[in-house]
């Protein structure tokens, strides 16, 4: 990465970014930690995924996907959320303006850095948004079957809270057909039993 600025001001700017990125801490999600007890931040989600990242790498769609960005492309990509808010993924209301909010958050968060950086967060954001590159696709087979996972161990709660059914939350990890072909399967697993075991309600074509 190609420098830019120097001295007081360019560290100055990535002090304030790096106070300004602690508030993804209080931005809550539709998830609950595994305890059950609460919702997590998005602070914990970007951590949790990122660790993910180093313990799964091997089931990656491709075998040659460099980890550094990958974890990288985890990191990042929430960071939006500090303007834009948490959006629930099955709010369809909500997704409408989705992309518009992250964009504009994005340009207000990322042009507090330096020119360089400011440009590289960016492209971090863009390459996870469009899912264009092997890392992006395996980043974002991890940032959907995290809460999968914690929706399956807190038995549905926030699944039955909001009334999903079982076809939406498989459209919701398709990415991981491609990002991560393993993973699908045991995503798929997770589904077929949460709905055998009450905690996610069948799609509307399989009830009754």
């Amino acid at each position: 990465m190609e420098n830019s600025g120097n001295g007081e001001e360019r560290f100055g700017s990535q002090i304030s970014f790096i106070n300004e990125i602690d508030k993804l801490k209080g931005i809550e999600r539709q998830t609950l930690v595994l305890s059950g007890r609460r919702q997590e931040n998005d602070a914990e989600h970007s951590w949790h995924i990122a660790v993910m990242a180093l313990i799964l790498v091997e089931y990656a769609g491709d075998r040659d996907v460099d980890l550094s960005r990958v974890i990288a492309l985890l990191l990042i990509h929430d960071l939006v959320e500090i303007d834009a808010g948490d959006t629930y993924c099955y709010d369809d209301d909500a997704r409408q303006d989705q992309y518009d909010r992250e964009k504009q958050a994005a340009a207000r968060l990322f042009g507090m850095l330096p020119v360089d950086q400011a440009h590289y967060f960016q492209s971090l954001w863009c390459e996870f948004e469009s899912r264009s590159t092997a890392e992006a696709r395996f980043a974002a087979a991890l940032d959907r079957l995290q809460p999968l996972i914690h929706n399956y161990r807190t038995e549905g709660r926030m699944w039955r809270a909001h009334g999903i059914t079982a076809d939406r939350v498989r459209d919701r990890m398709s990415p991981l057909r491609d990002g991560a072909p393993a993973l699908w399967r045991y995503a798929l697993s997770l589904i077929n039993d949460a709905v055998e075991r009450g905690f996610l309600l069948p799609a509307p074509h399989d009830d009754g």
